[in-house]
C-alpha cells in the first residue's frame, strides 16, 4: 500500500517476534529504545502511514488503572504492551484516537527525545511533546514521545482535574491530558493532572502562564490580569497551595506547547534554549517531585 501523509496507526514492539511481525505488516519505526538506559527489554514504537485512511488526531498514554477508564470511554484504541516490560518502571500503556472535531489536527509525524538537550530544538520546530516520561519509574533516560501536525495550532483553553470522573468528557471535548500527576511522589496526595485544549485559530489562542505558591502570588498574579485554575495542583498533600493561571491578553507570544519537566537536566537547559521557563515548583512544600510549568 502506498504511504500517504497521516499517521494512520500506532503499534508497540517488546521482542524481536513482534519487531518482525510488524516489519512484515509494512509498518515503519523509530530507531530509539523506549527503555533506554535500563538495560532491559527492546521497546520500540511503530507507526503507518496509509492513503485513504483515516489519520491519528491525538495520542496518549496511561500509567496506572485510573487512567485507563476515560480513554476507553472516549473511543481511544488502546495498544496493548507495556511500554516499561521488564523493568520495575509504571506498566504505561499507548493510546490513540481518529477525531474530526476541531481540537482534531492529523499527526503527520512522530519522533522520540532520549535526553533534556534534545527537547527546546522540538520545541522551537513546532513540534509537541506528550506529557509521559516512557521510562516512568524505571530508570533510564527521560524519554518523550513528540507529534508534528498537519497545520500549526495553539493552546486556547487548561484545565486540571483531581479524579478521573471528568476524563471521559474532557477527552469528547478535545483535551489532551498532561499524562504526569502533579503530587507526583508526594505523601498523602490525590492524583492532580493537567489539561490543554489546541485550535488552529490563532485568534483564540493563550498568551501567557503562569503558577503561584503563596496567596502573595495569587495578589500579584490576579492584577496582571491572569485567571486561576479552580483545582489545586497540590491537593490532598501538606505543601503549599499551588495553582495554574493563563491569560489571552496582551501581545506576548501565542502559546503553541507548553510542558510539565521533570527532569532536573531540563531545567537550566530551557531557560538558556529561551523558552518561557516558570520558576515555580509545583510540589512546593511537600515531599513530591520538583517539577515545573514550560511553554512555547
Amino acid at each position: 500500500m502506498a504511504n500517504g501523509s497521516h499517521i494512520t496507526k500506532l503499534n508497540v514492539s517488546t521482542n524481536d517476534d513482534e519487531e518482525q511481525i510488524l516489519r512484515a505488516n509494512n509498518y515503519l519505526f523509530i530507531n530509539t529504545d523506549l527503555n533506554g538506559g535500563t538495560g532491559k527489554n527492546r521497546v520500540f514504537l511503530w507507526y503507518k502511514k496509509e492513503c485513504g485512511m483515516n489519520p491519528v488526531t491525538r495520542i496518549q498514554f496511561s500509567f496506572n488503572d485510573s487512567m485507563k477508564s476515560g480513554l476507553d470511554d472516549a473511543a481511544y484504541e488502546l495498544v496493548d504492551k507495556n511500554l516499561n516490560v521488564g523493568t520495575r518502571g509504571d506498566p504505561i500503556y499507548l493510546w490513540y484516537f481518529y477525531g474530526n472535531g476541531e481540537s482534531d489536527i492529523p499527526i503527520v509525524d512522530v519522533k522520540v527525545s532520549k535526553d533534556a538537550e534534545e527537547e527546546p530544538a522540538f520545541l522551537h520546530d513546532g513540534w509537541e511533546r506528550l506529557g509521559c516520561d516512557l521510562n516512568r519509574n524505571a530508570g533510564g533516560n527521560f524519554i518523550y514521545l513528540w507529534v508534528k501536525r498537519e497545520k500549526p495550532s495553539y493552546i486556547c483553553e487548561i484545565t486540571a482535574t483531581v479524579d478521573s470522573a471528568s476524563d471521559k468528557s474532557l477527552f469528547e471535548q478535545g483535551f489532551t491530558r498532561v499524562d504526569e500527576d502533579t503530587n507526583r511522589g508526594a505523601t498523602g496526595a490525590t492524583t492532580v493532572f493537567l489539561w490543554y485544549r489546541r485550535l488552529p485559530d490563532v485568534s483564540r489562542t493563550l498568551t501567557a502562564l503562569n503558577v503561584s505558591t503563596s496567596s502573595h502570588d495569587e495578589t500579584l498574579t490576579s492584577k496582571e490580569g491572569f485567571d486561576k485554575l479552580d483545582v489545586n495542583l497540590n491537593q490532598g498533600t501538606s505543601g503549599k497551595k499551588v495553582f495554574g493561571w493563563y491569560t489571552n491578553k496582551g501581545c506576548e507570544a501565542q502559546i503553541k506547547n507548553m510542558v510539565l519537566l521533570v527532569n532536573p537536566g531540563a531545567w537550566i537547559t530551557y531557560q538558556k534554549a529561551g523558552v518561557n521557563f516558570i520558576n515555580k515548583n509545583l510540589n512546593e512544600g511537600n515531599n513530591g517531585r520538583k517539577m515545573y510549568l514550560a511553554y512555547k
